[in-house]
């Protein structure tokens, strides 16, 4: 069903490069590759890291035009100059997968963290904030990226909501897919991560993969195989970015899926799938992060921190460079994107090497916007956004309950650098007909609770994996539905913390002691922050801190909170309709 109301955001005014250059732009490169006319600026004195051939290249300069290469040799008649000091010229990178959402950043500041570190463009699946506010906050993701120093592509998101199993915000139909599909910022269909349902043959499912016809189609097939995989790659995904162990990257290679190598925040699977990039496949592979948190970006960087890890796991420097930006803008048909070449978007960054990719200069079409670490320019704040998007029909811990069927009580266990979990079967203690959380043997209790309809749902179960052993997390992050989700010892404590939050409009809280320690505000949408980088890293930083200083062991906590409510990751997860089996798709 589409969401009424008024379009409060007009999609106008964006001219998307998924489109070729017009001619008298073609005319133009022509006759400055052939020294008839300036270009615009020459970059001289750089080494060119090629990507088609694996090289890097003598050095040159490099003439940009109309903002793109028009050729690579000697410039000596330019209207700027500037001075590549020797520096290696690396294409810009393109995340090819990636939630904005989940940095917790407004696009403006994701710009501010991510530009320096050479992103040139990324490919945004923006379902978190569809499930809370449906097409009206894909066109508040799409406005606040404009003006912005990277491109910002958004994917129509195919499972609002991913499953039946949960309450979400909003619902995207086949005419909204429709919709979304034909805006020139909307590079295809979002990843399909109702895979049973696809393998079912569900009318719905059906319906969107027929609207996104001819277009670019993410896929999501976390441990299919054997038939499975036939019958997922044949119905139209291209791509896949969740395999976690070589031989399930292997397969999805085999049956034609580009492999999307992940390494986020929390779901590190470089390691395990670095050894299936060779002589033979490494054109079908890219790097992407999926999920990345705010403080990872800023410390540790974006793209160019894959690229490094990348390098030490035995990649090739030049072909890990190709797999953050050439080999992505080919899955993605992004033309005359991803290198430096004649004709090609003049995106790129100057670094001295590629091992240790310390990124000194950002060019974006041409024009430098960062330069040792820093824009060149503060990027334009977006729109306010959704907001008010907590509604709930009153707290109340007695709902928290989880009562005793006798015998072993199912819990969620937590997989450390994964956001897979494990069913397990657990001695819980029992009072009064209720099974109670036993935070000395890591055995917490978790709720989630419906945020978007008032209907007073909750779930709750154990989980183990935290290791605190008093207080509370909460957040109304929350894959992919993004209800109010909590951690805890005491439903004393899971209610203060859950409050806070709600208060709020949403965000990170951590309670302890009884009293709450420390509180993120999140009112876009419940989602994202509208305070600068700065400003939420530093407050990341201290809930981390905090956690860790009660006794949690994980490094994300709140990530891996996160994805605790998300029932199309297996094996088991917690919606605000109660516990599922994931690959059952049925509630335990």
């Amino acid at each position: 069903m589409r969401k009424s109301g008024s379009r409060f955001f007009p999609l106008s005014g964006f001219q998307s490069d998924l489109r070729r250059p017009a001619v008298t732009d073609i005319l133009r490169l022509i006759r400055v590759a052939q020294g008839e006319a300036p270009p615009d600026l020459a970059i001289r004195n750089v080494r060119v890291v090629n990507v088609f051939t694996g090289e890097i290249e003598d050095a040159a300069d490099l003439a940009v035009a109309d903002g793109r290469i028009a050729g690579i040799g000697r410039f000596d008649d330019a209207g700027a100059v500037e001075d590549g000091e020797g520096l290696l010229a690396l294409p810009g990178f393109i995340d090819g997968h990636i939630h904005l959402e989940s940095t917790l950043l407004t696009p403006d500041q994701f710009a501010r963290a991510a530009v320096p570190r050479g992103t040139a463009g990324v490919v945004c699946d923006p379902h978190e904030i569809a499930n809370v506010a449906g097409i009206e906050g894909l066109r508040y993701m799409v406005e606040a990226s404009r003006s912005l120093p990277l491109d910002i592509l958004i994917t129509a998101s195919s499972c609002v909501p991913a499953t039946g199993l949960e309450t979400s915000g909003a619902t995207l139909g086949p005419e909204d897919i429709r919709e979304i599909l034909a805006w020139p910022e909307c590079a295809g269909l979002g990843e399909m991560m109702n895979f049973p349902g696809l393998l079912a043959g569900d009318p719905g499912v059906m319906a969107k993969l027929q609207a996104a016809a001819g277009k670019h189609i993410d896929g999501h097939a976390p441990g299919v195989t054997g038939p499975a995989l036939d019958a997922y790659a044949g119905a139209g995904p291209s791509t896949d970015h969740e395999s976690t162990a070589r031989e399930e990257g292997l397969a999805k290679l085999r049956r034609g899926l580009r492999l999307m190598i992940r390494e986020g925040s929390t779901e590190r699977n470089l390691v395990a799938l670095a050894s299936l990039v060779d002589d033979e496949t490494f054109r079908r592979t890219m790097l992407v992060t999926d999920d990345r948190a705010a403080l990872d970006l800023r410390d540790l960087g974006h793209m160019d921190h894959l690229v490094r890890r990348a390098v030490a796991e035995g990649i090739g420097p030049v072909r890990a460079v190709a797999m953050a930006s050439l080999n992505t803008a080919e899955a993605f048909g992004l033309e005359r994107r991803g290198a430096i070449a004649p004709g090609y978007r003049a995106d790129l960054s100057l670094a001295p090497d590629i091992e240790h990719l310390s990124i000194r200069r950002v060019f974006h079409r041409g024009r430098e916007v960062a330069r040792d670490g820093a824009l060149v320019e503060n990027p334009r704040p977006g729109p306010r956004g959704p907001r008010d998007t907590v509604n709930l029909a009153g707290l109340d811990a007695g709902k928290f309950r989880i009562p005793d069927r006798g015998g072993k009580t199912t819990a969620i266990g937590i997989v450390p650098d994964q956001i897979l979990t494990t069913r397990i079967e657990a001695d819980a203690p029992t009072r009064d007909g209720e099974v109670l959380p036993d935070p000395g043997a890591d055995l917490l209790k978790l709720v989630v609770v419906e945020r978007h309809r008032g209907t007073g749902n909750v779930g709750a179960c154990l989980v183990r994996g935290f290791g605190f052993k008093e207080g509370a997390i909460a957040s109304s992050v929350a894959h992919d539905s993004h209800n109010l989700i909590a951690a805890g010892a005491s439903n004393e404590d899971l209610l203060k913390a859950l409050e806070a939050i709600a208060k709020e409009g949403g965000g990170l809280c951590h309670v302890s002691r009884g009293d709450v320690q420390e509180l993120l505000p999140l009112p876009v949408a419940g989602l994202l922050s509208d305070r600068p980088l700065d400003e939420v890293c530093g407050a990341l930083s201290r809930l981390r801190a905090s956690v860790k200083g009660a006794g949690g062991v994980l490094e994300a906590p709140f990530a891996a909170l996160s994805f605790l409510a998300l029932p199309v990751i297996p094996e088991v997860r917690l919606t605000d309709q109660g516990l599922v089996d994931v690959l059952k798709q049925e509630m335990i």
